[in-house]
């Protein structure tokens, strides 16, 4: 992609929320299918204001069985890209970014947390977004807290309709990581969307 970027780590520590129901047929998720072969997995990313710091979007990457991201009432959505109620499938290295890239423009930047869990909390994660979804407009955070609380080790978790605060609590897990992705392009969404659309389609 043409637009300048650039990740930033950070020590231990745009967009709005909103999407049209959709369930991608089971043979289309099929011919994604997609796990990362590194160890069970769960990213918190939390799209933030450059200028004020807020949280203005929540979601969850989860690298189990097969690597989703459930993106509760989120707008990045692609034809190439099956959804299912709110989880996107076929999450490669690529298709992460192109996420990254979506969301993270000269007004908002991504705050990304990762925590290594054991295979069986991935997988109940995975379940566990599956059947949520569709999660009505700017419920992101409470949904995604809320599936969080359900999983075992992340019982701290309290419900929260917050960015920030979920950010902050999911640091209670004990290895969380964290670093920032950053991009100066427009805050024009649907430029970044038509590029990625392009490159999509062009396999570049």
């Amino acid at each position: 992609m043409l637009r300048r970027s650039f990740m930033v780590g950070l020590p231990l520590a745009l967009a709005a929320c909103g999407k049209d129901h959709v369930f991608a047929p089971d043979d289309v998720i099929a011919r994604v299918f997609y796990r990362d072969p590194g160890p069970a997995k769960l990213t918190l990313f939390t799209m933030k204001n450059t200028g004020s710091d807020n949280g203005a979007h929540t979601g969850l990457m989860i690298n189990a069985s097969q690597r989703v991201i459930f993106d509760p009432a989120g707008s990045f959505s692609q034809p190439s890209i099956p959804e299912r109620n709110d989880v996107l499938f076929g999450i490669t290295p690529r298709v992460e970014q192109f996420y990254l890239s979506y969301h993270s423009r000269i007004t908002y930047y991504t705050l990304i947390q990762e925590a290594v869990v054991p295979d069986e909390v991935a997988e109940k994660a995975l379940q566990l977004a599956l059947v949520t979804g569709p999660v009505s407009k700017s419920a992101c955070t409470i949904s995604t807290s809320g599936l969080l609380r359900q999983l075992p080790g992340f019982e701290f978790i309290h419900s929260t309709l917050f960015p920030d605060n979920l950010s902050k609590q999911f640091t209670n897990y004990p290895g969380v990581t964290s670093r920032e992705y950053r991009e100066n392009d427009s805050d024009d969404k649907t430029v970044a969307a038509r590029e990625i659309a392009q490159e999509l389609a062009t396999g570049q």
